[in-house]
């Protein structure tokens, strides 16, 4: 003859095994949320030196030199641009165009990122700060710059690549250049 075990020495013993699972679910969890704050401060490092390079690329662009600008941007068609001079530029090809022909107004000066905040994630980050600064109008005079700017990044073959660039329109750019801005 068997005998049965008591019903609170069979639910003691299911409570004991469903906390044992518990636990270890929890102490897995806890390390996958160490992974991920590990990955998510290491991005976070490399999504700021990506800006970095934007903004030292747009410098580099000011004096006519496009290459790290190239070097930094996507170069898929689904990329955007909505730039201090207006409009939505979308797809590599334009977003080219127009940086060709930024380089050519060889605008001089310098601008650097305000305010810069950055958040990343595993294989997409964005930063937004203000853009301050000075370009050189056609007369030769500075014109101070300073708007706010949005920047998305994915991460392509390991490098962070721009996938969209945003800031707000330049009135101040639009009256140097003599532009009506879009």
């Amino acid at each position: 003859m068997k005998k049965k075990l008591p019903f609170p020495i069979i639910m003691v013993a299911v409570a004991m095994i469903i906390s044992a699972c518990d636990s270890t679910n929890n102490k897995t969890q806890n390390m996958n949320d160490k992974v991920m704050q590990t990955n998510s401060t290491s991005n976070m490092a490399d999504l700021q030196r990506a800006n970095d390079q934007l903004y030292a690329g747009l410098n580099d662009l000011f004096k006519g030199d496009v290459e790290p600008l190239n070097k930094l941007w996507s170069h898929s068609e689904t990329i955007t641009y909505m730039g201090p001079f207006g409009g939505c530029l979308t797809g590599w090809k334009e977003v080219k165009e127009e940086f060709q022909k930024v380089a050519a107004l060889k605008l001089g000066g310098s601008i650097s990122s305000k305010d810069l905040k950055v958040y990343a994630e595993t294989n997409l980050g964005y930063t937004s700060c203000v853009e301050e600064g000075e370009n050189i109008g056609p007369d030769g005079k500075p014109v101070k710059v300073s708007h706010r700017a949005t920047n998305i990044f994915h991460l392509e073959d390991g490098e962070w690549r721009l996938v969209h660039h945003h800031t707000d329109i330049s009135s101040q750019l639009e009256v140097a250049y003599d532009m009506e801005l879009k």
